[in-house]
């Protein structure tokens, strides 16, 4: 690569002007600028690019037409444009013509039998920048021209160069946090605007500018935060719906941005974030750094394989199977390694300072403890160390999804671990109070779970208890307890873990599985169709009250918990995807939100409202530590019935430390009538704010016109939960 000329000699006043020295960096390029950096004050870009084996990369810039023939071909010299592992250059806006694209193309030595010398090295295959924070797709894409040899030139993903574009003005932008107010609401960004009937503007359907538009349904609604399904840009040719399958962990998914314009998918995303900070909804990306789009060795090569396949990916043991895949998906990202660890690490940095994000569910969250060899590191796991000590990310929530993909090499680590013991001889759990009970969860030991410490674990558990319960199995109630206590068992209070409540994500569903609606309308393991047909044609008046009450006995159990509730959208209007529980690949009506079903299902609806205004106008229930003292557990009686075939629960939350109002919880899961005593008060102390049983708007009344029980006797109806207030 040739030097660029130093600058002339000149005069000076009172003598002639020092020749000045260019800067090394200047003629050659800055290898700790991953990416392509533009530097304002040289009016040119740095280009950098890791690759441990290789021995020749060059630069290809690319016009805003000819997408097979570079503008500019720059073959990096080693000796000036490595530094160590990282090759680079610096090259002035002036010499790069009309490029608006880059890419890379890299040589290397072929793979070798060593485990870790699997390379994937193809001079001919046109390679994204692994640091790209925007990509094009140009028209001639093809994802076949990837698999296999042979070059994709005019077929390939590229680069976009947009760093010399103005700055975005974020304002006073600050940060909203939540704490015992947070309900989060996982959203998928396309399926959330994209069907017509969402009275979104045409060219904004299925896009970030699209839920800008739905803020004032989301103000509305009183969700407090946002998670986003993934962002991250990847193959919209390839079945991939959900979004699972990045190509980039920098640059926002093209087709999510309404503008067609390459430069203003992230200007886009910042004004999407900036509106919902504005009425207070935190921002929450689902993020995916355990494995890419590029699959296997049937794969293609859009990227990492190509640049330096054994760095970012982990090799198995089988060299004719090279990729190890604990993520299900054909490959897991190699994160014990520290360049792999840093380009986490930029990313999550990239999108907290650049993106002004507010935090982060990790998915597939177990990978982060797998050495190189494959073995699983619970103690100090490095990555985790390396989020945990970085300034710009100690204000973001992390939020773990704290299992593997591949059930044929389980992962499992949420929480804690506990070591069952004989229950016939133990006292119970502390959340269950003094008297023994059957429940098989006791205290004891505990194993080392997700090592994230103080991070949000989406809690399964929660999920799994709560569905069985309320379709009405045996043998839930200990469990139960346990879970709205905030599932102590597995986040141990203990001196030594000194775990939190809030700890457990709390969900019922999520865009894995059935949704709410569903889990009422289709029978399986985990759901029960209310005694009549699958599905909604032809369902008779009484089955689709039941199915009703039944959504709002999951709600009202997910948001009178302690922890972090979730819910996907569209429950609060019972979303239907017709019974299917993994419609990862179906982009269509079946999939996007229908919001006439808003209007049809108001009730539905409102009940959401006012449980989610429930659930932030009382700080005891969501709290930073467990209720302890504060709770006390009840059957129908006085007596919690911990028998097997029991399906009934009461509970009186004592909210005097958290400057709250006393709650009273009456939970019948069975399909009879119970008579419940309340054991604690007066009649006259308590106003019934919540019967499931009624319809809208009784099921919900608000305090000041709710009535006031004459009678510390209140039977409660099959299946329904009532939640009375102390005034």
């Amino acid at each position: 690569m040739r030097a660029h000329q130093d600058d002339e000699a000149g005069t000076l006043e009172g003598g002639p002007r020092p020749r000045i020295s260019q800067r090394w960096e200047t003629k050659e390029g800055a290898a700790n600028l991953l990416g392509a950096t533009w530097v304002a004050e040289e009016h040119a870009y740095n280009f950098a690019i890791y690759s441990k084996y290789a021995s020749s990369v060059t630069l290809l810039l690319f016009g805003p037409e000819d997408f097979i023939t570079p503008v500019l071909k720059c073959r990096f010299d080693s000796f000036k444009n490595k530094t160590g592992r990282v090759w680079h250059a610096r090259i002035p806006k002036r010499e790069m013509g009309t490029a608006r694209y880059y890419a890379y193309s890299i040589e290397g030595p072929p793979p070798s039998g060593d485990r870790f010398q699997r390379h994937a090295f193809d001079p001919q295959k046109i390679l994204l920048d692994p640091y790209a924070k925007s990509v094009f797709f140009p028209p001639g894409f093809d994802r076949t021209a990837a698999i296999g040899e042979g070059s994709n030139a005019g077929r390939a993903p590229l680069s976009v160069l947009c760093e010399e574009d103005s700055g975005f003005d974020w304002g006073d932008d600050r940060r909203p946090r939540h704490d015992s107010d947070l309900i989060i609401y996982e959203v998928h960004v396309r399926g959330f605007t994209m069907n017509p009937n969402s009275a979104v503007s045409p060219e904004k359907r299925g896009t970030f500018a699209g839920i800008v538009e739905k803020i004032p349904y989301l103000c509305d609604l009183g969700v407090t935060a946002v998670e986003l399904m993934p962002v991250f840009q990847f193959d919209a040719t390839e079945p991939n719906y959900w979004g699972y399958m990045p190509l980039n962990f920098f640059s926002p998914h093209d087709r999510y941005a309404a503008s067609q314009c390459v430069c203003e998918q992230r200007r886009e995303f910042q004004e999407m974030v900036k509106a919902l900070h504005e009425v207070g909804i935190e921002v929450i990306l689902d993020v995916v750094y355990n494995h890419t789009g590029e699959g296997n060795e049937f794969g293609p090569v859009y990227s990492f394989k190509g640049v330096d396949n054994s760095t970012y990916y982990m090799a198995s043991d089988d060299p004719q199977h090279p990729y190890a895949d604990f993520t299900g998906t054909g490959n897991t990202l190699h994160c014990a390694n520290s360049t792999v660890r840093q380009l986490v690490l930029n990313s999550l940095q990239y999108w907290a300072s650049e993106m002004h994000i507010d935090g982060f569910r990790f998915d597939l969250a177990s990978v982060f403890s797998r050495n190189t060899d494959g073995s699983i590191n619970l103690e100090d796991p490095p990555i985790i160390g390396d989020i945990a000590s970085d300034y710009e990310l100690a204000t973001v929530r992390m939020i773990a999804e704290p299992w593997e993909g591949n059930l044929a090499s389980p992962n499992y680590e949420l929480g804690l671990s506990a070591v069952v013991t004989n229950a016939s001889v133990n006292t119970c759990c502390p959340m269950c109070g003094q008297q023994r009970c059957e429940c098989s969860i006791l205290t004891a030991a505990f194993q080392r779970g997700f090592p994230g410490i103080g991070w949000r674990q989406w809690n399964d558990k929660f999920r799994t208890t709560v569905r069985h319960f309320v379709k009405g199995d045996p043998g839930c109630v200990s469990d139960l307890m346990t879970r709205i206590y905030g599932s102590a068992d597995i986040f141990p209070d203990s001196l030594h873990e000194a775990c939190r409540p809030y700890q457990s994500l709390n969900y019922v569903s999520a865009h894995d599985g059935l949704t709410l609606y569903d889990l009422v309308s289709y029978n399986s393991s985990e759901s029960w169709n209310c005694g009549d047909r699958d599905g909604e044609a032809d369902i008779g008046p009484d089955v689709m009250r039941l199915r009703k009450k039944q959504v709002k006995n999951f709600l009202c159990l997910l948001l009178l918990s302690n922890g972090t509730p979730m819910f996907r959208a569209g429950d609060e209007f019972l979303q239907t995807q017709y019974g299917d529980g993994n419609p990862y690949n179906v982009d269509g009506p079946a999939t996007w939100l229908d919001w006439s079903r808003v209007e049809t299902h108001k009730d539905i609806f409102r009940f959401f409202q006012r449980m989610i205004a429930f659930r932030k106008n009382h700080a005891s229930l969501g709290r930073s530590v467990f209720w302890r003292d504060d709770v006390k557990w009840y059957g129908v009686g006085r007596q919690v019935d911990w028998s097997y075939a029991s399906h009934c629960l009461a509970y009186c939350l004592h909210g005097a430390s958290a400057n709250d109002s006393d709650l009273y919880v009456m939970i019948n899961a069975y399909w009879e009538p119970l008579s419940f005593t309340i054991q604690e008060g007066e009649p006259g102390d308590w106003r019934r704010i919540v019967d499931t049983d009624k319809g809208s708007p009784d099921d919900f009344t608000d305090t000041p016109g709710a009535p006031v029980l004459s009678s510390l006797s209140y039977t409660v109806r099959p299946r329904s939960i009532v939640v009375l207030v102390r005034t």
